[in-house]
Order: structure tokens, then sequence, then C-alpha cells
């Protein structure tokens, strides 16, 4: 698959099949992966796989968390900006009502969307779990690093086959996450990703870019 392929082929995909992917495949990716560009070769970033059980663990902590009305302490850091201005604000807004429109979801239907968003902490059916996190003494630059680390991994991704879906949402569930994968306090989580393969039978779509 040419580089551009994987590109525009790539997007946040929401309905997995539960097929298991290769542990071989997983890692060739991941190591893959680690080459991706890193200022003064820091390499900050750190990266958890949840698979099978374990990743079944995790997902029905935090839904049976859920279904007891907690709502999770929040991020450690702002996923959007606090006081977001437009055109972003308008974006995200499409964007939102577009992946609801997909799946027939209707605004005033509450409980089903979010019955849908719960669907993040099963990471939508796939059958690994990806967790990022990087040292806090780290800035921006080095976030940047992260993101193109990420980027690599959905992007060869696709050379196999698979799908992704990167998820701030887990980020509202810190703690749960850092005491399930026992993270040492100098570390911070900062999102999960779903890896596994499509759905064909479930609807879909890409969000719209200028």
């Amino acid at each position: 698959m040419r580089v551009s392929e994987a590109i525009n082929s790539r997007h946040s995909m929401r309905v997995f099949k539960p097929d298991p992917v290769p542990r071989a495949d997983i890692e060739w990716i991941v190591t893959t992966a680690n080459r991706a560009a890193s200022n003064g070769n820091l390499q900050p970033w750190k990266l958890y796989i949840t698979r099978d059980l374990a990743r079944q663990r995790l997902s029905a902590a935090i839904l049976k968390a859920m279904d007891e009305d907690d709502t999770g302490p929040g991020g450690e850091y702002d996923v959007y900006p606090k006081a977001i201005t437009e055109p972003y604000l308008a974006r995200r807004s499409k964007c939102g009502e577009d992946m609801y429109a997909v799946i027939n979801v209707p605004r005033e239907d509450k409980a089903a969307r979010i019955r849908q968003f719960a669907r993040n902490y099963e990471l939508f059916g796939a059958p690994v779990g990806l967790f990022f996190v990087i040292d806090r003494q780290m800035g921006f630059g080095q976030w940047a690093d992260l993101g193109m680390f990420m980027q690599s991994i959905m992007l060869l991704a696709r050379e196999y086959g698979l799908h992704t879906c990167p998820q701030e949402a887990w980020a509202a569930w810190y703690k749960s996450v850092g005491d399930f994968l026992q993270l040492p306090p100098q570390l911070m989580f900062f999102c999960g990703m779903a890896l596994g393969f499509r759905d064909e039978s479930a609807p879909t779509r890409r969000a719209d870019r200028r």
C-alpha cells in the first residue's frame, strides 16, 4: 500500500469485528512506528497494549462505573480549548452530528447518544486497545512527537488491512486507566486507541476536510 493510500483510507473507525489481530502484526506495527520523528531522539512516547481478557476487564470496569452514574474524574488536560471559537466550534459540532446521523440517532434521543458514547470504552468492539502515556516532564514539543508516533501506528495499521480509532474520551478516566496499567506517578496518560478489522456490514463515515 502506498503512503497516500494509507492516508486517504484512514479514518476514525467506530465499527470493528471481534476477529483477533495476530500478535506478530501488532509487534511489527509498533516496532516500525517507533521510527517516528523525535526531536533530539527523546522518544518520549510510551505505549501499553491490551488484548483479550485484559482489554475486557478494563472496559468492564469503566462501563460498570458509568452504569452507576459515575462520569469519571475528568482529564488531566483540556481535550478542547475552554473557549473554543469559530470555525472550530462549527467543525466539531458538524462532526458530531454527522457521526450520529450515520447510525440514525437524532439529537433529542439523549439516551441513545449516551449509549453510543459509552461504546468508546468498549473500543467500539475492537479486540486491541492501545494506551499512550508520556513522561510528565515533557513539554509541547514532545507531545507533538507522541502525536507523530500515533499517526505512524494508524498509517501502518492500514498496510495490514486494519483500522484504528484514536480516543481522547479515555482521558476522562485517567485514574482508572492508570491504576489498571499500574502507571508510575511520573507518567501521564494521554489517550486510548482501538485497533482491529473494520466491520464492513456496518455504516461508517469520514469527516469532512477543508
